[in-house]
């Protein structure tokens, strides 16, 4: 069988149908269960489940009350866009596209039943504690699959079985998967259900975003190894906020022309108001004129002068990490003493080393990003517009530039930091530093006659 494919049987099940989606709900016991931890993922999932409270919780209730298990707990919903009825509630399903299809909802029951199962298929309780996330679930699973077939083959088929107790099941299939029209109502409806189905967790708006493909551009211009540290889904463990970086995307953003009825955010958005680049963020991403809804309801970019300033965009965690880690010595070199100030703690005093947001590299100080914000927005006085519109740098290497002349920068930007007392704070939400910070750069581009 295809490793996207599994046979499931329902002790009892009852189907019920409306427009394009029929739903199949009942019980299913945890040894008939066992091909959905075998293939189904959390690709559709808008969150990744991580070891907590709340799997803990779900593992003592199985142990404990096994019996009620069943109807203290909301289950595991599942999507499959082919699925076939077999005979004595058997059902065949395929999961075509992960991105939508898999399991929709109920990641942290799944992986609770998933640890319990490897618990009493005898895999040590020390190697169980170092699973804290779904993917490191799936690698422990697939190392132990002797012990569970061999734990399942010893099941007792009646009652009292270390599989027998039951899960609540859901499964979402089409209506009428012959008729195109339904099939394609059906696949775009996957999104909008996981996503009212998580929101009663308060999903993120990112996750959402992230669901509906809004941010794929954005991450294949971020440097791979900043991308792969990025958490671009809820719990996925990522330890760089994607709200982070699409704060720092509208610094070249604000330079390209938008579809008209999108508000390009404030400056000081990208240090106080992150939700708010968010949200116009997703805004721009979901216009038609930027990009086309495909029939499984996530969006892929078509319009190039977005693109454009996006692969710029892609550049701005590594300078955003330079100006943090040259910034200090910047403000030294013009007569400060950076580290006097109240809110900048220095390495040798920490007991955790700092490190830069993006890069993670070690950093001689540790200090609030308010300080730093104006600066990285006047980076947009080293790019232009060409004649189509397309965001591009005026200089021909930024990394360069801004090593060369950031002392001079800040010899000016020091200005506005002895006006709030060194408060990064208030100098973060002030319009003003932002734009001396982009007027210091533009008089470093004058000297040296580099002007659009």
């Amino acid at each position: 069988m295809n490793p996207n494919e599994l046979l499931i049987r329902f002790e009892s099940v009852d189907r019920q149908t409306e427009g394009p989606v029929t739903r199949l709900v009942g019980f299913v016991r945890a040894r008939n269960l066992l091909p959905l931890l075998d293939a189904a993922d959390l690709d559709a999932n808008p969150r990744t489940a991580k070891v907590g409270q709340i799997t803990n919780d779900i593992r003592e209730s199985i142990e404990t009350t096994p019996d009620l298990f069943p109807f203290k707990t909301k289950g595991i919903l599942v999507a499959s866009a082919n699925c076939r009825e077999l005979e004595r509630r058997r059902y065949h399903m395929s999961f075509d596209n992960p991105a939508i299809e898999g399991i929709l909802d109920g990641g942290h029951n799944t992986l609770a039943i998933g640890l319990h199962i490897l618990g009493v298929a005898g895999v040590e309780p020390k190697e169980l504690k170092k699973v804290k996330t779904w993917p490191e679930f799936k690698d422990a699973w697939v190392a132990n699959q002797e012990k569970v077939k061999a734990l399942k083959a010893s099941a007792a088929s009646g009652a009292g079985g270390p599989l027998d107790f039951s899960i609540p099941v859901e499964v979402l299939i089409p209506s009428d998967p012959d008729d195109d029209l339904k099939l394609e109502a059906f696949t775009s409806s996957l999104f909008e259900i996981c996503a009212a189905r998580n929101n009663n967790r308060q999903l993120a708006d990112e996750a959402k975003a992230n669901k509906k493909g809004l941010y794929d551009h954005l991450r294949t211009t971020v440097p791979a190894d900043i991308a792969k540290r990025v958490e671009w889904k809820s719990n996925d463990g990522g330890d760089v906020k994607i709200r982070d970086i699409v704060a720092l995307a509208w610094v070249p953003l604000t330079l390209a022309p938008l579809p008209a009825g999108i508000s390009k955010p404030r400056v000081v958005d990208i240090y106080s108001g992150k939700g708010k680049c968010s949200s116009s963020f997703d805004a721009m991403m979901e216009h038609p004129e930027v990009s086309t809804q495909t029939g499984d309801g996530t969006f892929e970019l078509h319009n190039t002068v977005i693109g454009a300033a996006l692969a710029v965009a892609g550049t701005m965690p590594t300078l955003y990490d330079l100006i943090y880690r040259e910034f200090p010595a910047a403000y030294n070199d013009g007569g400060g003493r950076f580290g006097r100030l109240s809110s900048v703690k220095m390495a040798s005093d920490m007991k955790t080393k700092p490190v830069s947001a993006f890069m993670k590299t070690p950093v001689q100080y540790s200090y609030p990003d308010g300080f730093i914000m104006p600066l990285v927005y006047g980076l947009s006085a080293l790019m232009q517009t060409d004649g189509d519109g397309n965001v591009e740098w005026r200089v021909p290497n930024p990394e360069k530039f801004v090593r060369d002349t950031l002392p001079s920068v800040v010899r000016r930007y020091r200005a506005i930091i002895e006006a709030f007392s060194g408060d990064p704070q208030k100098i973060g939400k002030n319009e003003g530093a932002y734009t001396i910070a982009k007027d210091a750069f533009e008089t470093e581009l004058l000297k040296l006659g580099q002007t659009a």
